[in-house]
Order: structure tokens, then sequence, then C-alpha cells
């Protein structure tokens, strides 16, 4: 799967959080200054040819929608970081987290806490 850029993201997020949408709904979501019609329909085509999105016709317009759910991009995100920057050690990773104080150990107890309980 492919990583998301910024502004994908930012699309991708819209939909995660309010479903199917026509364009010109993605487009109202946007403060002003709103992006143009065009350059959001691009970037919404694009999406569906990755993968993201697909779409219903009704009559001569498309409906989107998102096809990989927010948590589904998010566990890929997290695995292709762990393979391409810790090669593949989650443990590596999780350490990483602990020495740049992104995780208390206390947190990383919980976290062990929470494993124990749901694998029983």
């Amino acid at each position: 799967m492919k990583r998301l850029t910024n502004k994908e993201s930012e699309i991708m997020e819209f939909f995660w959080q309010s479903g199917p949408m026509f364009v010109k709904d993605l487009v109202a979501l946007y403060p002003d200054p709103k992006p143009h019609f065009n350059t959001i329909s691009t970037m919404v085509r694009i999406l569906e040819s990755n993968g993201y999105l697909s779409h219903n016709v009704y009559g001569s317009t498309y409906q989107y929608y998102s096809v990989v759910s927010k948590e589904e991009y998010g566990k890929n995100a997290i695995s292709s970081m762990v393979s391409n920057f810790f090669d593949g050690s989650y443990l590596d990773a999780v350490s990483a987290l602990v020495k740049e104080e992104k995780i208390s150990i206390d947190e990383l107890k919980e976290l062990i806490n929470k494993v124990n309980s749901s694998s029983k």
C-alpha cells in the first residue's frame, strides 16, 4: 500500500470522518479559500487508482467512498516504518520510543498488561 502524501491524507481524513461523498461535498468541507474542484477531483481519482477509494455511479456523477479504513492504513504504515527503519524489529521500534521518551515505562507496563489480558 502506497504511503499517503499530506494532501491525500487530508482528503482521506474527510472520507473517514464523513463517509461516502461527491467531489462537490468534499470541496465544501474545506475552509476558505477552498481548493479548486478540478484539483480535488484529480486527487480523488489518484486515491482511487491507488486503491484507497472506490465509487458508485449516479447518472453522470460519481460518489466516492473509502475502501481502506483509517485503522487498516495505520497498521500498514506502522508495519512499513518498522520494516524500513528498524529492520523489521518491533522491539527495536518500541525501544527507540522509550529512549526518545515518546512512551514512558509506565505506559509500556500498561501495554504489556493489555496484551496479557487480551491473550487470555
